[in-house]
């Protein structure tokens, strides 16, 4: 099944389990010769209230996960991974990594980790996936 996928998704949210759930994808769109979509969601809930700063916060965040992608880009074509898309999204993580893999791009694959970075939810499946392996039309692989 994983050597038939076309599209893999990567949701990353600098995280440990997110950096295992890169490589995972990597290795996958390797032996597939597989494009690889990587995700980011810079979540609005956690930044702010303050309009201003919510502006400040933002941009800072932004620019952030723009260069944090960059990187990831490097690392996917040095380990042989050419094709790669950057999404770089702001809203509900779990409910956009589902509008991205079901409605926007031919994802054929999600790929994610068990956790995220949140503290609450670093003991048990995290909220984000438990939602995208609960709502996804698409393969999703949990990595550890």
């Amino acid at each position: 099944m994983l050597s038939n996928c076309q599209n893999v998704l990567v949701a990353l949210d600098g995280s440990e389990q997110a950096e295992k759930a890169f490589q995972e994808a990597i290795a996958i769109c390797r032996t597939s010769k597989a494009k690889l979509f990587i995700l980011s969601v810079i979540n609005n809930a956690e930044l702010s209230t303050s309009a201003y700063a919510f502006a400040k916060v933002f941009d800072q965040e932004k620019t952030k996960v723009e260069t944090e992608m960059l990187k990831k880009i490097y690392d996917a074509n040095k380990q042989g991974v050419e094709d790669v898309a950057v999404i770089v999204e702001v809203g509900d993580p779990k409910r956009f990594i589902i509008h991205a893999a079901t409605e926007v791009y031919p994802i054929d694959l999600i790929v994610i980790g068990a956790t995220g970075k949140g503290t609450l939810t670093r003991a048990v499946v995290g909220t984000t996936t438990d939602y995208v392996v609960n709502h996804s039309k698409c393969s999703v692989l949990v990595v550890k």
